[in-house]
């Protein structure tokens, strides 16, 4: 694996961008996205998928976005200086049916997504991003689909420590396990696997431009167990751990309540909350702005960022489709970007 920067007249991160599911709001936040002139100021865009389902986007968006045509072989050859779309030519409009899950949309958002992964993976892109998929499809077409930071690491072969981050208004969720049922999560728990995840959030804040991040670790039981009458997790597990991420000269605190943490963080001027399971970060995160978190996979060697929003099947078509979270997605994977050619440098 190289990781070679894109050769270019500008210093913009080149970022690929993969079409989402073409069922639901992808398309339209695709144009958008590629017309957007913050997104264009931050980096150059290769957009990757069917160009006859970006056009019926671009249409529902009532835009007509300026890209120049170029090929998966000439990208790997020469990086273009300004947005540019790899049409694969693999899916009619006609094909798909608005608002309804399928193996066909699967099947392209699968390709999409993997060989925009190859071309990162390849170091002839600086970060991946891509518009919303849907479990359900993705499943049709992928059987053994889980969530997209599987997807990614058997795309590129990664066996190193990958973790979803979600992101708004300036605070970053992590969480120490996730995908796994709740009665699980406890036995789940120790000092090693939270001190990996401090470290993992202090990783990718530092690429985000945060060089000294403060990190809020939440409790596991009620009130944080109340001095152990609710739960011993705080005392035995979650409290020798900051302990440790204090003694290496981490700004880590906690544990706190989980009911009340979430306020505490922008008040107290946090830059993350490292939750113990999954719902304990994303309910609080989601009731805070559904519309315009950002989801970044953190840990490979590239940033790949999405929306934290899903493909809205009940307003697609309709022409409006906010493009906020998918445009701090693209800017979060240009500063990243950016940062990891700098310290490359």
């Amino acid at each position: 694996m190289t990781h070679n920067t894109p050769s270019s007249g500008t210093d913009r991160p080149l970022i690929a961008l993969a079409m989402g599911d073409p069922a639901g709001i992808s398309p339209e936040l695709t144009a958008r996205l590629a017309a957007d002139a913050q997104v264009n100021a931050a980096a150059r865009l290769v957009v990757i998928g069917d160009r006859r389902v970006f056009d019926e986007g671009a249409r529902t968006a009532g835009l007509s976005p300026e890209l120049i045509s170029t090929t998966l072989e000439a990208l790997r050859n020469s990086a273009p200086d300004r947005a540019a779309f790899i049409d694969l030519g693999h899916l009619s409009p006609d094909e798909i049916e608005r608002g309804v899950p399928s193996l066909a949309g699967g099947e392209f958002c699968s390709r999409n997504f993997n060989e925009a992964l190859a071309l990162a993976n390849d170091g002839h892109v600086e970060a991946v991003c891509f518009t919303p998929f849907n479990k359900q499809a993705m499943r049709y077409a992928n059987p053994d689909y889980d969530d997209e930071i599987r997807f990614v690491a058997r795309a590129i072969g990664f066996k190193g420590k990958a973790r979803e981050f979600n992101i708004l208004n300036n605070i970053w969720n992590a969480r120490v396990t996730s995908h796994i049922p709740l009665s699980q999560v406890a036995a789940s728990l120790n000092e090693n696997a939270i001190l990996e995840e401090i470290a993992l959030t202090r990783q990718c804040l530092a690429q985000s431009g945060i060089d000294t991040p403060r990190i809020a670790v939440a409790g596991l039981n009620p009130h944080a167990g109340d001095g152990g009458n609710f739960g011993r997790e705080e005392i035995e597990i979650i409290e020798p751990a900051v302990a440790q991420a204090r003694d290496r000269g981490w700004a880590v605190e906690g544990p706190f309540p989980a009911d009340t943490v979430f306020l505490r963080a922008p008040r107290e001027g946090y830059h993350a909350v490292l939750t113990m399971y999954h719902d304990q970060g994303q309910i609080a995160m989601k009731l805070m702005g559904f519309d315009s978190g950002v989801t970044m996979l953190g840990g490979f060697p590239f940033p790949v960022c999405t929306p934290a929003h899903g493909t809205a099947y009940d307003i697609a078509g309709r022409g409006i489709a906010d493009i906020g979270a998918s445009r701090q997605a693209l800017l979060l994977a240009a500063r990243m970007a950016s940062r990891l050619q700098q310290t490359a440098a």
